[in-house]
């Protein structure tokens, strides 16, 4: 394990990347908040809403590929508002042709407006035929080991279980289950959803997780900004003290200062 997170780094797909801070474009009040906001968070990676972005279907509308250049940072189109696998594959592929080819893209299947919990049939369902496909699929699901498993032996390339609800900031809701898909994944393993602030997120990556996937609890923030260069040093600390090795809990106190060679 490195010493610090100085050259620490972490690769999807062949892919390697510095920051483990993964953003959402949508959400802020206008396109240059959007720009501030990610450049303070320091992401590399930004997921982008194919069917509620522009990323070219609309000629006459702003598109955010200009405002967040190919050159500057990797996409992850996604398949947010997608409640079918038909529907998430071709929004997948439509994505693929707007982009030139573009392989590297996140799956989400929801089963419903009220909870966007996902829906693991559909899911499995989608991922299988993308692979397929020939694309890299970062996935979305629930915080099931077992699930999370099955999505990686079909050929994920990254797995990414939800905290809480998409949107509802609650954090880590339960965190053995998060321990248990780290533990047992050898692809990387990205918290996906349901972060509220910068605790949640060292909380993440000081189970062992590769890196956390936010949009709401910055757009959302009384200062986008400010909170995702707070969110940028949490992921950073979490890291920083998940390498480091925590201290064994302990029931009763132990003291701070050696009892052995007391001068009185």
């Amino acid at each position: 394990m490195p010493n610090d997170t100085q050259n620490d780094s972490f690769s999807v797909a062949g892919r390697r990347f510095n920051s483990r801070l993964l953003v959402g474009t949508g959400k802020y009040k206008d396109m240059p908040e959007t720009r501030e906001a990610i450049d303070a968070s320091g992401a590399e990676i930004v997921t982008i809403a194919v069917r509620r972005t522009n990323i070219g279907q609309d000629r006459d509308q702003p598109n955010i590929l200009t405002v967040l250049p190919p050159d500057e940072f990797t996409y992850l189109p996604n398949t947010a508002g997608c409640y079918d696998a038909k529907t998430a594959v071709r929004t997948c592929r439509l994505a693929r042709e707007l982009l030139d080819g573009h392989n590297l893209v996140k799956l989400e299947v929801l089963g419903d407006e009220k909870t966007l919990f996902p829906d693991v049939v559909q899911t499995l369902e989608a991922a299988e035929e993308l692979i397929k496909d020939g694309f890299d699929v970062m996935v979305y699901t629930n915080d099931d080991p077992i699930m999370a498993k099955r999505l990686e032996e079909l050929g994920c390339v990254a797995v990414m279980p939800l905290a809480a609800p998409i949107g509802s900031g609650l954090g880590i809701r339960n965190r053995l289950n998060i321990l248990t898909i780290v533990e047992n994944a050898k692809v990387p393993v990205l918290v996906d959803a349901g972060v509220g602030t910068a605790s949640d997120a060292a909380v993440a990556m000081e189970l062992g997780c590769d890196g956390v996937l936010m949009n709401t609890a910055i757009a959302a923030a009384d200062n986008p900004v400010l909170m995702a260069s707070a969110m940028k040093k949490a992921i950073q600390a979490g890291r920083e003290a998940y390498l480091a090795g925590r201290m064994t809990a302990k029931r009763f106190a132990s003291a701070s200062s050696p009892v052995d060679g007391l001068f009185f």
